[in-house]
């Protein structure tokens, strides 16, 4: 194997480690419980990750026994895997700088609007048709249950940095004046009409604030931090990508003077 395809499998190999968080940020997105119940959401990471994966491979079983069909395979495919990486990450940048949060004096937690977020989050999220199956799908997870294990009182519970979803779907807003019980069951409010989502309020445990816009709102703002956290990984993975494509392509550019210029000297051209 010459230097200039050793140098091409090393880099090719150090893409294949690249993919590996990639997957990792991707399956651990989409076992989120907002994005078990959003499936649009769930796969681009992990395929994206996997192509990435699978081209390395090809990149490295062409630079290992200079298979030239898979070596320009590997570089059309990897340029245009970095481009959707990007387009992926300036999407997702637009579309989660938005923020609906704001702050609930004396508490822990942040409360959501819909209004706060981006028009394309909501189309998808708040439109009535879809919201019925993320609702029912919500109501099955443990999210709002498991609060009310960790938090026993309502000093406990006020204090609690809860998650946007947990925050807009387990609770009523704070502005209704509900009587804290326990983290999913409130009584007598003091203030009914302080926000519309008041009247929608329920204890039964299978409704909660399931249906209130709160809720829709809590949803984006777990998708926001969630997505804002993978974009982390998929920043460093884009630009490992572009040096480990950048050096590869003048490695093999270099290879390929040098076999020109062996052929040259052994009289072949």
């Amino acid at each position: 194997m010459g230097l200039a395809n050793y140098i091409t499998a090393i880099l090719n190999f150090a893409a294949f480690l690249c993919s590996i968080p990639i997957i990792a940020a991707g399956i651990w997105f989409a076992q989120k419980p907002d994005n078990v119940c959003i499936h649009l959401f769930r796969w681009p990471v992990i395929v994206l990750g996997f192509l990435i994966l699978l081209v390395s491979l090809a990149g490295f079983v062409g630079a290992c026994f200079y298979k030239k069909t898979l070596l320009a395979f590997y570089l059309c495919c990897m340029a245009i895997l970095i481009a959707l990486l990007l387009i992926l990450l300036v999407f997702a940048f637009v579309v989660t700088r938005p923020d609906g949060s704001y702050d609930v004096p004396g508490k822990g937690y942040k409360e959501y609007r819909v209004e706060g977020y981006s028009s394309w989050l909501r189309n998808r999220i708040v439109d009535s048709k879809s919201w019925n199956k993320i609702r029912a799908c919500l109501a099955d997870t443990d999210v709002c249950p498991k609060l009310n294990q960790q938090y026993i009182t309502v000093d406990q519970f006020f204090a609690a940095h809860l998650s946007p979803l947990q925050s807009g779907c387990c609770k009523p807003p704070t502005a209704c004046g509900y009587n804290f019980v326990n983290p999913t069951v409130w009584t007598n409010p003091t203030n009914p009409t302080g926000d519309p989502d008041c009247y929608l309020w329920s204890n039964d445990q299978t409704q909660l604030c399931y249906n209130c816009k709160s809720c829709r709102a809590g949803l984006m703002g777990n998708l926001r931090s969630e997505w804002r956290k993978v974009n982390i990984i998929l920043i460093v993975a884009v630009v490992v990508l572009i040096c480990v494509y950048v050096i590869a392509c003048s490695a093999l550019k270099n290879a390929q003077t040098e076999d020109l210029f062996r052929r040259y000297k052994q009289g072949w051209i």
